[in-house]
């Protein structure tokens, strides 16, 4: 990634700290005008993350990512957390290809495991309420 873009991100992050550290001082006011800041505060760092993700995904990387959020946004928020992280640290070097996304989301769902209900049912159980069927 370029200086320039990962100077933008550090640019978003600050404001966004900022944004969270002025919203904790100014809590006197009135309801509408604390809900009117969260949303506000929530539509920036939706702003953010999409500038974020629209510097380092080519454009079909990102058709694919918003695809698979109208199934699973919990899955493509995983994903964009991972990648905006990735980009955070410096580990992307380039643009996030369509089949690099493709890999990300393979390792994801080998490493995702899935709850398994066992049922163990106990043999020769005596139930009492047999001896009521036989009167």
């Amino acid at each position: 990634m370029a200086d320039a873009e990962l100077e933008q991100i550090r640019k978003a992050r600050l404001e966004q700290l900022k944004a969270q550290g002025g919203g904790v001082g100014n809590q006197g006011g009135g309801g509408s005008q604390g809900a009117n800041q969260a949303e506000q505060q929530k539509q920036q760092e939706a702003e953010a993350r999409q500038s974020i993700l629209n510097q380092i995904l080519h454009p079909e990387a990102a058709d694919r990512l918003g695809r698979i959020r109208l199934v699973k946004e919990e899955r493509a928020t995983d994903i964009e957390n991972r990648l905006i992280m990735l980009a955070r640290t410096g580990q992307l070097r380039q643009k996030v290809t369509e089949a690099q996304l493709k890999e990300l989301l393979n390792a994801v769902a080998e490493n995702k495991e899935e709850e398994k209900i066992v049922v163990n049912r106990r043999k020769n159980w005596d139930d009492e309420d047999d001896d009521l069927l036989d009167l």
